[in-house]
């Protein structure tokens, strides 16, 4: 399933090193406004250790994580929603992602340039928002415009979709975001075909500098760290915090010598993982699991997606071709021992087509 998240911010906050930390896969990151000028694309495994609990279970020959990808996109700055800097580019990019991971730089570091000169991460917010609501009050402003004609011709849909897109630009000059406006269940499909950019889901990446200077220091005592967290309360915001540039360093290594290079560095908890989970959750993603000699796989599908739905992540045919499926919880297989002991003590269910698979889930399809 490709959906991706696009890693955004502004110039210098340390997006293209957190993409090299996450992909293991070498990008520019120049200390200079627009380095990155053509989006990279890098997947990256979903931490799961049921995945790997379940590959020892079977003794698999092969294990197979889920995937989310991550696309670095070129910084942005004031005024590109009127085509400063990249910012054509920057809005054609984000726009074909599926959600955004908005980094702000939370670290003091004189040697790596500011694009405002200062450190002061809600401004940064405040600065990459609006570009991105200005964006988007200018595609609102056009579709009402067009919906006029349809609405003087009785067109149900149109009067739907006008209602709706009133509000939202109602909310666009409140400085809100078009995720802040409750849809109903006949105008929220209506405003998804025009893709706005601030109806993505934003997941706020923190970034930090083990060994330096950074806002959360002191048990979070800087007023602007405060402010911060204010912000993220007000408005219902998720966040995590990482260590781009230490996490970019330690890349190469893993387990123990990992963490000891980290805690030389000053690092603590790298952050990087948190990053991938709250993304592939922020994606309304899930996971079910195949296991066997062979093969152990994790599966991503949509949360709420049925049985016979779910088998198209493994081929398109299943979802014709579904009978029946095999279903058992993937901590409840580990405890019976065995699949034929699951199946004597009960355990393991057939489900139907109306079937709503759950995370976690160990499944095998019958077709």
């Amino acid at each position: 399933m490709a959906l991706s998240i696009g890693i955004v911010g502004l110039p210098n906050v340390g997006k293209s090193t957190l993409f090299n930390a996450l992909t293991r896969k070498s990008v520019l990151a120049a200390n200079y406004p627009f380095a990155t000028i053509d989006p990279s694309v890098g997947v990256v495994a979903v931490p799961d250790e049921r995945l790997y609990k379940l590959a020892e279970f079977s003794k698999t020959q092969k294990t197979i994580p889920a995937a989310v990808e991550f696309v670095d996109i070129a910084g942005l700055v004031k005024g590109a929603s009127e085509g400063e800097g990249l910012g054509n580019q920057f809005l054609t990019n984000i726009r074909e992602t599926n959600a955004i991971a908005e980094v702000v730089r939370i670290f003091e570091d004189d040697n790596i340039i500011h694009v405002d000169g200062k450190i002061n991460p809600i401004k940064d917010i405040e600065v990459i928002n609006l570009e991105l609501i200005l964006a988007d009050l200018q595609t609102v402003s056009k579709r009402l415009t067009n919906l006029k004609s349809n609405i003087k011709k009785g067109d149900k849909n149109a009067v739907i979709e006008n209602d709706a897109l009133v509000r939202i630009e109602k909310a666009f000059t409140e400085g809100k975001l078009a995720s802040s406006v409750s849809l109903n269940e006949f105008e929220a499909p209506l405003v998804k075909q025009l893709n706005l950019l601030t109806a993505k889901p934003i997941l706020y990446v923190l970034n930090k500098k083990g060994g330096g200077k950074n806002l959360d220091d002191n048990n979070g005592a800087d007023p602007r760290w405060q402010e911060l967290m204010k912000f993220m309360k007000d408005t219902g915001s998720n966040y995590v915090v990482v260590d781009a540039r230490i996490e970019e360093e330690l890349k190469d290594l893993e387990g123990e010598e990992k963490n000891m290079f980290r805690k030389e560095l000053g690092g603590h908890d790298d952050g990087i993982n948190d990053l991938i989970k709250e993304g592939y959750k922020m994606l309304n993603l899930i996971t079910y699991f195949t296991t066997g000699e062979k093969e152990t796989r994790a599966w991503t599908i949509l949360k709420g997606w049925t049985a016979p739905l779910a088998g198209t992540a493994i081929h398109t045919d299943f979802k014709d071709k579904f009978v029946r499926a095999e279903v058992i919880e993937w901590d409840t297989l580990l405890k019976a021992g065995s699949f034929s002991a699951a199946r004597d003590q009960g355990l393991l269910r057939t489900e139907g087509k109306e079937y709503i698979v759950k995370d976690g889930d160990v499944m095998e399809f019958k077709i």
